[in-house]
């Protein structure tokens, strides 16, 4: 079943009964993500989330010079869109795009609202997902104003301990905010010590 990890997933917080399980499959639509392909571009609306089944996405902005600043990471079991516009509606100030060929469930808004309306425990669960990854970006904020970039990079190890080895040092210094070549040298200090 290709919502078995969703279902899951969702069952780590709430309990569903087999006939909410049944409503949510039904508006689920599963996809796959090549390599480099987008999800959604910079000023379309965000009319859909993904949740990754396998793989890994990002969300990113590119700014006036041309540097990407990488905003989320999306490996196995996370959510991912620009929720700025796929609540509002307007348009997205971000690009999601797959690193490696991915499998995701794709939910609408429109259903996304029809379910929570129907299902409370489904409406429990995107609040408390949307709360942690609110207290998440807050924190990230807070870390990019006060935190050291050896700071920096040990929290990115702590939040994404998949990806350490996997993904490319522009990614994770971009995510950081440092130089690949400033992150080499930090990652060899990191590795020296432990």
């Amino acid at each position: 079943m290709p919502a078995g990890k969703l279902l899951s997933h969702i069952k780590n917080l709430t309990l569903l009964s087999a006939d909410e399980e049944k409503q949510i499959e039904d508006v689920l639509e599963k996809k796959t993500i090549r390599k480099r392909q987008f999800l959604l571009h910079e000023h379309q609306i965000a009319k859909v989330a993904a949740f990754v089944i396998s793989g890994c996405l990002r969300s990113y902005s590119i700014d006036r010079n041309g540097f990407e600043h990488i905003l989320q990471f999306a490996p196995e079991n996370w959510w991912v869109t620009d929720m700025y516009s796929f609540i509002s509606g307007k348009e997205s100030y971000l690009n999601v795009d797959a690193l490696v060929d991915t499998e995701v469930l794709i939910l609408s808004r429109e259903d996304q609202q029809h379910l929570c309306g129907k299902i409370s425990q489904l409406e429990h669960y995107f609040r408390v997902i949307t709360e942690k990854a609110l207290v998440s970006t807050q924190q990230r904020l807070m870390d990019n104003l006060s935190t050291t970039a050896r700071q920096r990079y040990e929290k990115f190890c702590g939040t994404y301990p998949g990806l350490i080895n996997t993904l490319p040092q522009k990614l994770i210094a971009s995510y950081i905010g440092i130089t690949p070549e400033f992150l080499s040298k930090i990652r060899g200090e990191f590795l020296r010590e432990n």
